[in-house]
């Protein structure tokens, strides 16, 4: 494991694995670089992964004042591709990590960019009344501010209400029954410090990438779950139309992580599009 310096003095720990074309993994909200570990088997061989652990994440302490947010991630990583001097990097993002993706095209456009993945992400977390293509869809201004209050009374079981009351069945059932895989995310979650991690999810529910995706002048590739926690095909073909022709492919049955639970066609697909 190594780390780098960010402008404002933070440590960043990045896991640096295998050999070949630069691939960057940005993980998920309340996640880490261990999100992407089951994968190194298949993708070692043929990329160099840089898979960090995101401020505020991985359970590393902040050691400045400053509230973390989706924009300082951005520039974070800005940060990374230039601590390890990456040009034309392939550059994933699941959840968050597709936010924080967009964001930094935001900012810093693609030059350092050479491909795009997005997995299982809406450009727009909260509804309103023109917008139904967020979490649920409909998770307006009221339901985000009531859900962050939750998160401030008791950080864990508010996360995994958000993951189980969603739009998939079979999550709904399983945390009602509390399977030991709850059980075991439940603990996970109670480790972590809740305070920044809601600062970071303010600004995320803040954020519009809508005007951000016809940016997007790289070959990128879009992987959304057919039974998303969170969001309907509707979502995936909004996304799909805004890109300038990327690669859409729906992983049919599969929650919001539809890489982890078809592994090998995800990293059949990855090798396909990255080349």
């Amino acid at each position: 494991m190594q780390h780098f310096l960010t402008d404002d003095g933070e440590h960043i720990h990045v896991h640096i694995s295998g050999d070949g074309v630069p691939l960057v993994l940005l993980h998920g909200w309340t996640a880490s670089h261990v999100e992407w570990s089951m994968f190194l088997r298949g993708l070692n061989p043929h990329y160099q992964l840089y898979r960090w652990d995101a401020r505020a994440h991985g359970g590393y302490a902040l050691h400045g004042s400053e509230p973390p947010s989706v924009a300082r991630m951005a520039r974070d990583l800005q940060n990374m591709l230039d601590h390890y001097q990456l040009d034309k990097a392939c550059i994933l993002g699941h959840s968050m990590g597709a936010l924080t993706l967009w964001q930094y095209i935001q900012d810093f456009g693609t030059a350092r960019i050479s491909k795009a993945i997005f997995i299982d992400q809406s450009p727009r977390l909260v509804t309103d009344q023109q917008w139904k293509l967020g979490i649920y869809g409909e998770f307006d201004e009221a339901r985000s501010a009531k859900f962050i209050a939750e998160l401030e009374d008791d950080f864990a079981e508010a996360v995994l209400r958000l993951i189980a009351y969603g739009r998939n069945q079979r999550a709904r059932e399983e945390y009602l029954a509390d399977t030991p895989a709850w059980q075991r995310t439940r603990e996970q979650f109670r480790k972590l410090r809740p305070a920044p991690l809601i600062e970071i999810w303010k600004s995320l529910t803040a954020a519009d990438y809508r005007p951000v995706l016809p940016k997007i002048d790289v070959p990128t590739l879009l992987l959304f779950g057919g039974l998303s926690n969170f969001y309907t095909p509707e979502t995936a073909e909004y996304v799909r139309r805004h890109i300038p022709d990327p690669r859409l492919l729906i992983y049919e049955g599969e929650d919001h992580s539809p890489h982890m639970w078809q592994r090998d066609r995800f990293i059949a697909d990855l090798r396909a599009f990255l080349g």
